[in-house]
Parts: C-alpha cells; sequence; structure tokens
C-alpha cells in the first residue's frame, strides 16, 4: 500500500522538492529538471488524493500552494534514508556534472542559511564558463533568496566565476568552498568582508555529509577496473 503512494516515477524527486521547502508548482518544477507539466500536475493530484499534500490559495491570492500534510511531513525519513542509502551503494554511479546551469543555481539558492547572511540586499551573480557560458543570479534580501534567471537590476556585490561541474561539486560534497577557491576551480569577486563570508552562506547538499564519508571510503577501498580482477581460469 505505501509503494502505490509513493513509489512511481518522480514521486519521490516531488516529495524531495517538497520536504526541502518548495510549495509552489513552478519551484517544484525548477527542482526537476526533464518532468513534464503534465505529469508533476498528476503527481501532485495523485499525492493529494492519497492524503499526503494539501493545496490551498496562495497567501499572495496568485495561485496556490502545496504544503505536506503530517502525514507527508512523515515521509522525511523515507526520502532521505533513500537518498543516504543511493549515496552509500551507488556512490560510483553518481554522476552531479550532468546537471545544468540553471538546475545548479535553483538548488544552491534553497540551501541558505539565512542566520549567516549579512543585512541588507546581496547580490550574487554566477558566470558558468563551461561545459556552457552562462549567468545566473542569486538576490539575497532579509534572509530570503530567488534566482533570477536575467539580469535583476541591481548591480552585482560578489562575482562567482566557476565551472558547472565545478560547482556542482562543492555543493554535493565532493569538495569544499575554500579548496575549490584555493585551486581557481572558482574564484570570487567582491568586498573582502563579503567573499570571506561567502561560504558560510551555503549548506550544500543534504547528502554531502554522506557524500564526503563515501569519497573517503571510496579513496581507501578503490574500485578494481573489469582488467585488475582475477580471470576465471575455466575462460582461458
Amino acid at each position: 500500500m505505501g509503494s502505490e503512494v509513493i513509489a512511481g516515477r518522480w514521486t519521490p524527486l516531488i516529495l524531495r522538492e517538497m520536504i526541502l521547502g518548495s510549495t509552489r508548482f513552478n519551484d517544484i518544477a525548477s527542482g526537476l529538471p526533464g518532468i513534464s507539466r503534465s505529469l508533476l500536475v498528476q503527481r501532485l493530484g495523485h499525492l493529494e488524493r492519497k492524503g499526503v499534500l494539501e493545496r490551498w490559495p496562495s497567501p499572495n491570492g496568485r495561485g496556490n500552494e502545496y504544503q505536506l500534510t503530517p502525514a507527508g511531513k512523515d515521509l522525511e525519513g523515507v526520502v532521505m534514508a533513500l537518498g543516504r542509502w543511493t549515496v552509500e551503494w551507488m556512490y560510483h554511479e553518481l554522476h552531479p556534472h550532468d546537471v545544468d546551469a540553471r538546475t545548479l543555481t535553483w538548488w544552491v539558492h534553497r540551501r541558505i542559511d539565512a542566520t549567516q547572511l549579512p543585512p541588507g540586499r546581496v547580490v550574487l551573480q554566477f558566470d558558468h564558463t563551461a561545459p556552457e557560458r552562462h549567468s545566473v543570479w542569486i538576490v539575497l534580501d532579509r534572509g530570503a533568496s530567488s534566482v533570477c534567471m536575467q539580469h535583476p537590476g541591481f548591480d552585482t556585490d560578489v562575482l562567482v566565476t566557476c565551472t558547472t561541474p565545478g560547482l556542482a561539486d562543492v555543493f554535493s560534497g565532493r569538495e569544499s568552498w575554500n579548496r575549490a577557491v584555493d585551486v581557481g576551480t572558482i574564484t570570487l569577486e567582491g568586498a573582502p568582508r563579503l567573499t570571506r563570508a561567502f561560504p558560510r552562506w551555503f549548506l550544500g547538499s543534504p547528502f554531502a555529509p554522506d557524500v564526503r564519508q563515501a569519497a573517503r571510503k571510496a579513496a581507501r577501498h578503490p574500485r578494481r577496473r573489469d582488467d585488475d580482477r582475477p580471470r576465471n581460469p575455466s575462460a582461458s
């Protein structure tokens, strides 16, 4: 019965987006590259009928918001356990570099530590140099963050120049902000007080601690290549 509720394609990922704080349809879709809008409508309706979420009018009067019910919130442990299991047992098959710049920026912006942000508005410009050149902005203002695909109309306070894979490594936990800056994978330009504090503003992937642990384990026990495996004498 439980699998009929949450085991459909995309459903655990929709739950992940909502557990991480997305409540608007477009916000949920932004974190799920590849899902069609019609399928997202279908999956949200399914979860609503099963009592996992509720749909409420948006406080601003435009559209609806989706809120997890107590039953939906109780699935957080299930979804997070699935993520940790994936890191533990499928680490060598993870491909964090496959994410595009826009989706990665969306994931980064929702993992902000509001307690570490400076007062007032701070505009971050992310200039991705590879595999495609692309600029995306994150505007931080009084603890809230928003992503802008077009110039937000404010001066940039911190310019982040990076490759998309390099930023993905930092977000996923494979690499630290400080080391990425030290080796030049990521460069920061702006007022020193902002660039020094910059790494503290971002929490990274909720699975970053698990990724770091898996990376240390993989370094101690590297997976053997096919050429290194013992041959089957009967096959020669």
